[in-house]
């Protein structure tokens, strides 16, 4: 992991498409600008993972439990 000192204004280049700024920092926050090509998913990393939770606990699920479930729904 690399890690570099930066100031609100300051930013750090990914390759040479991919453009991190620091845009302001606080005690216990930093708020960061990205600049990056669209083809690039920029995701906070708790959001994957709750993504990540979901979609394993779908697959789990048996199809009696499904049907159980979609049973439930109004119509």
């Amino acid at each position: 992991m690399l890690v570099v000192w930066r100031r609100a204004g300051q930013s750090v280049m990914i390759g040479e498409d991919t453009e991190i700024e620091v845009l302001d920092a606080r005690a216990n926050r930093v708020k960061l600008g990205i600049k990056a090509p669209v083809s690039i998913a920029i995701v906070r990393k708790e959001a994957l993972l709750t993504r990540n939770e979901n979609l394993t606990a779908a697959w789990s699920m048996d199809e009696v439990s499904i049907k159980s479930l979609l049973s439930r729904l109004p119509r």
